[in-house]
């Protein structure tokens, strides 16, 4: 039974093992450059040490929605914690490219498994209440970009204090430190069960996951993704020639966007899920236009813009497929967020292209320097507009189609109720 589930404590332990993956992101990405000079790397190389992080979390998300009701939630997070030690220690004691592939695939996989048990675990603790629900998962989705600001700025500080703190092994082992808080949180702890009926099949999962409603939402989430990490992951290049600190407007970003989740429950309970979609697409163009057309301390406002329109996709996405397809189970909300880091994987190298090719024409029309470079930020920027442009009009299609849902439900409970006299 739920009823002697420690809320607080699951709860506080997936935050932290969210921020461990968050710290994943933000702290080897500081020390990315050091590892390329200590193990003479090339930018490829390093591209294909990245890749792995993105490879091993759609794997074990995917795995773990599949094992997810017989495995159960507990022993998936304790292979998290395994993934997420072996992944940290092997990168320490790494002597080279081969290790750190291997080494940055397991941190990956832990990840994958974190979102794999946690969602599903919120969602079955707060099934009783859709508002609740949706509220506790932006809140726990808020420590990823919080995650992100808070292991940036670690980093930062380390590599400009200088001596130990300097070192890319001693930032590694920062790592460790959520990784550990986690494991004690969820330790002894009992976990809930799924209170939806069927939700517990593989076959009722599938079944659900054919549905209409969750084939759009599988779509969607591949733009969701991209428009959201997209600009964040090409930032330092597409932003570096703008007059504005790129590191400082990725940094408002996630910042704002960990203020936003944290209270999204008013937003939801008022716009509802298909509301906040729509409207975060809206400012999600708005503000990646603006991004390519700014200059300057205007680059900053564009960057409020964006964190607005981008802040409850991914949340608000996962709640989505469990609400309105919860047959789907923590196998769909496990595709769900799946597809959004197979689509962030796939549309990195289109992005890339997109950046060599205006660089190109750029440079052909005669542009150099800083001037060339300003241009060929802007025109990638520029196609990455469309990614929540097409976003505006699906998301619009879906306002209409749920609510046209809701009120034949409504109607059909209407004219089952028994007349009054």
């Amino acid at each position: 039974m739920n009823e002697n589930i420690n809320r607080t404590a699951l709860f506080n332990g997936s935050c932290f093992a969210l921020i461990t993956t968050a710290f994943t992101f933000a702290i080897r990405a500081g020390i990315l450059p050091q590892l390329g000079q200590e193990f003479n790397l090339s930018a490829e190389q390093l591209g294909f040490i990245n890749s792995m992080w993105f490879l091993g979390f759609p794997i074990s998300m995917i795995i773990g929605g599949l094992v997810y009701h017989s495995f159960g939630a507990a022993n998936i997070m304790r292979v998290a914690f395994v993934a997420h030690t072996l992944g940290i220690l092997l990168t320490i004691y790494s002597g080279g490219y081969a290790g750190l592939l291997i080494s940055t695939l397991f941190i990956g996989f832990g990840n994958g498994c974190t979102e794999a048990a946690c969602n599903p675990m919120i969602a079955d603790m707060y099934s009783d209440n859709h508002i609740k629900m949706n509220k506790m998962l932006n809140r726990f989705h808020m420590w990823f970009p919080g995650g992100i600001l808070l292991g940036a700025l670690i980093s930062k500080f380390m590599t400009d204090f200088g001596g130990v703190l300097q070192q890319w092994q001693t930032q590694m082992w920062i790592l460790m430190i959520p990784t550990i808080i986690y494991a004690i949180l969820f330790y002894g702890k009992t976990f809930p069960r799924p209170k939806v009926e069927g939700a517990t099949s593989l076959a009722q999962n599938f079944k659900a996951m054919g549905t209409p409603t969750f084939i759009f939402l599988f779509c969607c989430m591949a733009l969701t993704a991209i428009s959201e990490f997209g600009p964040q992951q090409w930032v330092s290049i597409v932003m570096s020639h703008s007059g504005a600190d790129s590191m400082l407007i990725l940094a408002l970003t996630t910042g704002l966007m960990a203020v936003g989740r944290f209270f999204a429950g008013p937003v939801v309970r008022v716009l509802g899920q298909t509301g906040v979609l729509l409207g975060g697409a809206i400012f999600a163009t708005l503000g990646i236009y603006l991004f390519s057309v700014v200059t300057g301390p205007m680059a900053y406002f564009a960057a409020v813009v964006f964190a607005l329109g981008v802040c409850y996709f991914w949340p608000v996405m996962v709640g989505s497929a469990a609400q309105r397809v919860p047959l789907s189970g923590a196998l769909g909300m496990s595709v769900i967020g799946g597809v959004g880091m197979f689509s962030t994987a796939i549309f990195q190298p289109i992005i890339g292209s997109w950046i060599d090719g205006a660089r190109e024409k750029n440079a052909s029309a005669g542009l150099t320097d800083s001037a060339l470079e300003l241009a060929t930020g802007q025109d990638a920027l520029a196609k990455m507009v469309s990614f929540p442009a097409i976003l505006i009009v699906l998301f619009i299609i879906f306002f209409f189609w749920q609510k046209s849902l809701k009120g034949k439900a409504a109607s059909i409970t209407a004219a089952t109720q028994p007349p009054i006299h």
